[in-house]
């Protein structure tokens, strides 16, 4: 089936993206640092949003997650701070699954009301709402103020003197009080959970370490984990009607999609029984956060996901040809792993788990990026991510607090992004703050999603790799460079990538068998455009003689061969 749209999804945090504060404080509170709004999402914020080419906007960390500021005026109970990570707290720590992050409203008792007209203010832009679904844990303080009136809390009718039962929600310790070593001991002891849950990450131990994600406790989906992780699935567990009507809430709240948070942490046996149902009653994609390219097909096929991560595979392969430790004909190896589902996987270069392309961690330029960037999105009709400051070459070097400098812009912290900050002006979206570097980047990265998502050949076209057919030669090195076709009807797309620092002049071949296999004819003439400038001439692909171009460092070319139809 031809995809009607190629989908960029722009992700997006917004405790930082609205915050205008200039002068953060390292670890500072809400007060110091301030935070962004949803109303920072403004009709001209998400125009600008959309001029880069996206159609749908991941909020990240909407749902209500634990915090060290402190709601209680608000009838939000307070969390013990020796469980939260940073000021602002994980969004991968939820407090309270049918509400809204209280930091991110204007008026605190109406947040709900203004995440619906962030909802509203995205659609009448033309754009799809992606929101953050974690099933696999929550807070240590779990407890929902929000929850309509006939739901039953998680943990509320649990036995907690059994280790396991499938009708319990959480993982239980009977007998064990939770102790935190790495706290200051005047923090840890203040914390009491007795018994102690299993952690989030897995952890059967009344001692997690501070490796651990030590804030958050497991969810029971009817798996014994200590006794050889048999499935207590029939009749179907609690937590799975729990977690089903959950989806159901925020579906109904308009929202188009859900980024599933470690999915396959969660029995893929669950998704298959919980997603049809939610597709049944609204019009929703879920995209799940995966990293066991052994489980990819299982999740698609059995757990009935859209699109999973393609993060083992392409993203890490990508950033190794980017940094000079891998080979890009080692690109070949990330599609033919894929061979049948790659359509449905999410490529990105960045997102808030991974190191900024343009920071010291990882290529020090985000102009380094652009040759991935190439590959990652005209490889194929999937979905491809960029997340918010990449198109301006974030660094994501600040030392925030919590999060620290690791190249990362923090999920943990209150903080404002210089980039974003600069792009935004005040909320005039006007360039006049950016630097020449900055609008040529985002410039290029506007003028790559917009092809891709106009090319019908790359939007819904076939796939054929070159480099069996050029290998390293005076005139190709397939070190650090990567060349395809992409072909749809009476067009051919070839792509060729330059992952190195300087201008090269490359020859490629094109082989007999690629005009068998795409079906076009060799030597026959055709318009040639540059889809990155536009300009255009009379060329041919041909069996006999090696195409000649010159590629950019770092950068590439898309030429599309439009054949006159006889």
């Amino acid at each position: 089936m031809k995809n009607s749209e190629k989908i960029i999804l722009y992700q997006v945090f917004p405790r930082w993206f609205g915050n205008r504060c200039s002068d953060c404080v390292k670890n500072g509170t809400l007060h110091e640092n301030g935070v962004g709004k949803f109303s920072d999402f403004t009709p001209k914020a998400l125009e600008a949003i959309k001029e880069l080419g996206t159609t749908h906007v991941w909020y990240t960390g909407i749902i209500e997650h634990a915090t060290q500021t402190d709601y209680s005026a608000y009838g939000i109970s307070k969390d013990h701070s020796a469980i939260v990570k940073g000021k602002a707290g994980s969004p991968y720590a939820i407090k309270d699954y049918y509400d809204v992050d209280p930091d991110l409203a204007n008026d605190v008792n109406n947040r709900m009301k203004e995440f619906e007209e962030l909802v509203e203010r995205t659609h009448a832009a033309g754009l799809k709402v992606i929101i953050d679904f974690v099933p696999n844990h929550v807070a240590r303080q779990y407890a929902s103020d929000a929850k309509p009136i006939y739901v039953t809390d998680l943990g509320q009718q649990d036995n907690t003197n059994k280790a396991f039962d499938p009708d319990n929600n959480f993982y239980y310790l009977p007998g064990q009080t939770l102790s935190l070593y790495f706290q200051p001991l005047e923090e840890a002891c203040e914390y009491t959970e007795f018994p102690a849950k299993a952690t989030g990450n897995d952890r059967f131990t009344d001692a997690p370490d501070q490796s651990d994600w030590y804030e958050t406790v497991k969810l029971n989906y009817g798996v014994d984990y200590v006794n050889g992780r048999t499935c207590y699935f029939d009749p179907v567990p609690d937590t799975w009607k729990k977690m089903r009507d959950i989806l159901l809430f925020w579906a109904s709240k308009g929202v188009d999609g859900f980024r599933c948070d470690m999915a396959e942490m969660v029995p893929v046996q669950f998704w298959g029984w919980v997603i049809p149902q939610i597709k049944q009653a609204h019009d929703v994609l879920f995209i799940a956060e995966i990293y066991n390219p052994a489980e990819y097909r299982n999740y698609l096929h059995t757990g009935k996901f859209d699109y999973l991560y393609d993060k083992v595979g392409l993203y890490d392969t990508l950033r190794g040809v980017i940094c000079g430790s891998i080979a890009a004909h080692e690109l070949t190896r990330c599609w033919q792993q894929l061979e049948g589902i790659q359509h449905q996987m999410l490529n990105f270069l960045e997102n808030h788990d991974e190191q900024r392309l343009a920071s010291d961690f990882f290529a020090g330029d985000a102009r380094k990026g652009i040759a991935g960037m190439i590959v990652a999105a005209t490889m194929n009709s999937n979905p491809v991510m960029i997340y918010a400051g990449q198109e301006l070459g974030e660094r994501g070097m600040d030392e925030e607090g919590f999060s620290g400098c690791d190249g990362r812009t923090t999920i943990f912290d209150y903080w404002s992004v210089k980039s974003i900050r600069n792009w935004v002006n005040g909320g005039k979206f006007d360039n006049k703050k950016l630097t020449a570097e900055q609008i040529a980047l985002r410039t290029q990265y506007a003028t790559l999603v917009h092809l891709i998502k106009n090319e019908p050949a790359i939007r819904d076209g076939s796939f054929y790799d070159l480099m069996y057919a050029n290998p390293s030669s005076q005139h190709f090195n397939s070190r650090t460079q990567y060349t395809f076709l992409r072909k749809y009807w009476n067009e051919v797309i070839l792509v060729v990538a330059n992952f190195g620092p300087s201008v090269q002049k490359v020859r490629i071949n094109i082989p007999a068998e690629a005009f068998h296999a795409l079906g076009f004819e060799d030597n026959k003439p055709a318009l040639v455009t540059d889809l990155f400038t536009g300009e255009s001439g009379i060329g041919t692909l041909t069996e006999v003689w090696p195409y000649q171009l010159n590629l950019p460092a770092h950068g590439g070319r898309i030429l599309k061969f439009t054949y006159i139809e006889e």
